[in-house]
């Protein structure tokens, strides 16, 4: 599998908005332009590259040094009760992972599951098996790519942090991507110092302190209810205490990439950044 960076990298869920095109190679570019390190590529709505257009994009981010990620399409639903939904599944992220690593990424991001009308623990079985045979697919190709679970954040979908967690025990290679704008949504309590220093703790308790030195973290602000999250939004237009949060990062070694996925795309990626080593300058 791809080896973590050393530090804490930050980068963009997609093409930055001020790029000169919206191709992957122009957001790549832009990416260094403006002093970030990473980008996420977004097969939210299908994986449309090709292996052409793919390479192009692994050597444009080796040249400039751009750590790259890849997102699966949302459409994916393992724990569907219709077994073609379930293969379609399947088909999406072995496409996802096998296009991402042929652009150098080094993790595959993806959204597991609803519960439906199944309890968590039927959820969980269907997932885990499905999970299982995926991944065995990816290490039998030699992919060199991680994939990642996220962390949901509306109660309907399959991904609370402990599933998560006990997933990437279960399924051997599995990782997890800890989207904390989702783990606040969910819960409406992950929130400070504290709260995210128990979130981090039970990361290493549960996979390792290794896991926390090769971290993927989804963060944006976000806007919630009852159900969960509602939608995104810029880091100033949220009560999620960003400070507190890089200062917990800090503190605690994390390192690997952190992708922005807040409204305000690039500009909060580069103002976290900036937070993150001024923490480091005091």
């Amino acid at each position: 599998m791809a080896t973590a960076p050393r530090g804490l990298l930050f980068g963009t869920a997609g093409v930055p908005f001020s790029a000169a095109d919206d191709s992957t190679v122009a957001g790549i570019e832009r990416i260094k332009a403006i002093g970030l390190d990473g980008q996420e590529i977004e097969f939210v709505q299908g994986v449309k590259m090709g292996l052409e257009t793919a390479a192009k994009v692994r050597a444009k981010a080796e040249s400039l040094g751009v750590r790259l990620s890849v997102h699966a399409p949302y459409h994916i639903n393992f724990n569907s009760e219709n077994p073609g939904i379930r293969l379609q599944s399947r088909e999406r992220l072995l496409k996802t992972a096998r296009v991402g690593a042929a652009c150098g990424a080094s993790s595959a991001v993806f959204h597991a599951a609803f519960y439906g009308k199944d309890p968590p623990a039927k959820a969980y079985a269907a997932v885990r098996s499905e999970l299982a045979e995926v991944q065995s697919i990816v290490r039998t190709e030699r992919l060199g790519i991680d994939l990642r679970v996220e962390t949901m954040g509306k109660r309907s979908q399959f991904g609370s942090l402990d599933e998560v967690l006990s997933l990437c025990r279960d399924v051997d290679g599995l990782k997890p991507c800890l989207d904390f704008a989702h783990l606040y949504a969910r819960e409406g309590r992950v929130n400070g110092y504290r709260q995210f220093e128990r979130v981090l703790a039970k990361v290493a308790r549960k996979l390792g302190a290794r896991a926390l030195r090769d971290a993927h973290i989804h963060i944006a602000g976000i806007h919630f209810g009852d159900k969960g999250e509602i939608k995104h939004l810029d880091l100033e237009e949220t009560e999620f205490r960003t400070d507190e949060w890089l200062q917990v990062l800090r503190d605690l070694g994390v390192e690997g990439l952190v992708i922005c996925e807040s409204p305000n795309l690039e500009a909060d990626a580069v103002m976290l950044k900036k937070l993150y080593q001024a923490q480091g300058a005091d």
